[in-house]
């Protein structure tokens, strides 16, 4: 979980410097304008940065922390199964989001559920044999230490 935590705050200069440079070339003026593009080129950038380092096996927070991605074989991870990886972690925020959608949820709500869905599903991996998280199984992939 401290893994985690110090990924999303590297995460922030990452998130913050594609803002700024999807802002400047789209001239947006208000920060709802082109909205829907905005998170499109986030989640690109972000779907980059985690493909690139998993693929190299560790990002920056997993290499402080000495955890490893590698394939379930054991083997450095393919580039299309760390996309696919990126894809199904997801899993972690999206079915709540998607949930509050249609029902026009305040923001505190939407966090309370949000945090509770994470909290459910970082408990459901407990019961897993290998313990591994369930978008690592579905990808074929999981978390080592690189002592």
């Amino acid at each position: 979980m401290a893994c985690w935590m110090y990924e999303g705050m590297l995460l922030f200069g990452v998130v913050f410097i594609s803002g700024y440079l999807f802002s400047s070339l789209s001239q947006t003026r208000h920060a709802m304008d082109h909205r829907a593009g905005l998170q499109a080129f986030l989640f690109l950038t972000l779907a980059i940065y985690f493909t690139w380092f998993w693929h190299r096996g560790q990002t920056l927070a997993m290499k402080t922390w000495h955890i490893r991605v590698i394939s379930a074989q054991g083997q450095p991870v393919s580039q299309t199964r760390a996309l696919l990886r990126y894809v199904l972690s997801w899993l972690w925020f999206l079915p709540p989001l998607l949930l509050t959608l249609p029902f026009g949820l305040p923001p505190s709500e939407v966090g309370l559920l949000t945090l509770g869905w994470i909290s459910i599903w970082a408990l459901l991996s407990r019961f897993q044999a290998q313990r591994q998280f369930w978008h690592d199984i579905w990808a074929g992939t999981r978390l080592v230490s690189a002592r």
